[in-house]
């Protein structure tokens, strides 16, 4: 990563140092140095896009919540950490398409198309990811970070930088997937301290309750048809914008 920038940082300032000293330019025109910038710009997106993906998307919510429930389950490993991945990116991509649609139509096409220039394209295609990402905020965690640097309250929320909407967002993505992991692991954690009760109750201390319990879990989760049952209430707590 600091490769990545540093090497970005030299591409930038270099033209710039080199033509102050006298050196002209390699490339010969004004537009090869720009597209030199897009491409070093591109390669770093890149590099960056896997964190882009996790912490920009509903990717973290949807995976703490079915890693919540694995422990919950008292599974171990299974399923296995590919498929919650997998899963979860999956979901991710369904929850996202509007956003991803919106981004092509309004910036990618338009930009490929020579229709406007980069500049343009990357503001069309912050727009729809900021108005997702303060859809999931809520106010008092916007407020947090406001207040944490010392900037004035804003008009409307449409006018903080990103470098408040982000933060503000990751923060309120890991609370909710908590309190969904919460209210998962309660039926399980009764029918835990159930069988734990009835165990001791019979003298069979040297019989590890995870054994007897795991099989009701299983049931229980099965009975109620609960991958559908999570996977669509992930997906409704999501807001529409």
């Amino acid at each position: 990563m600091k490769r990545v920038l540093f090497i970005t940082l030299i591409l930038i300032t270099s033209p710039s140092l080199l033509m102050a000293q006298g050196w002209t330019n390699p490339l010969g025109k004004p537009q090869d140095v720009s597209t030199v910038l897009q491409i070093a710009l591109l390669l770093t997106v890149l590099t960056l896009a896997p964190s882009i993906l996790i912490m920009l998307t509903s990717f973290t919510r949807i995976v703490i919540v079915f890693s919540i429930l694995r422990q919950a389950l008292g599974t171990q490993q299974m399923p296995p950490n590919q498929v919650i991945v997998g899963l979860s990116l999956f979901l991710t991509f369904f929850i996202m398409t509007p956003v991803w649609e919106n981004i092509n139509q309004n910036a990618l096409q338009p930009y490929l198309q020579h229709q406007i220039g980069f500049q343009q394209a990357s503001q069309n295609a912050i727009k729809p990811i900021r108005r997702f990402m303060l859809a999931q905020t809520s106010q008092k965690d916007l407020a947090v970070f406001v207040k944490l640097t010392n900037s004035p309250r804003p008009a409307t929320v449409q006018d903080l930088p990103l470098r408040i909407i982000i933060p503000a967002f990751i923060v309120g993505e890991l609370k909710k997937a908590f309190q969904i992991g919460f209210f998962i692991y309660i039926p399980f954690l009764v029918i835990d301290m159930v069988v734990a009760s009835v165990l001791l109750s019979m003298g069979m201390l040297m019989l590890p309750p995870i054994m007897i319990s795991l099989p009701f879990k299983l049931m229980l989760f099965v009975l109620v048809d609960g991958w559908d049952l999570i996977a669509g209430s992930l997906l409704q707590s999501f807001h529409h914008f």
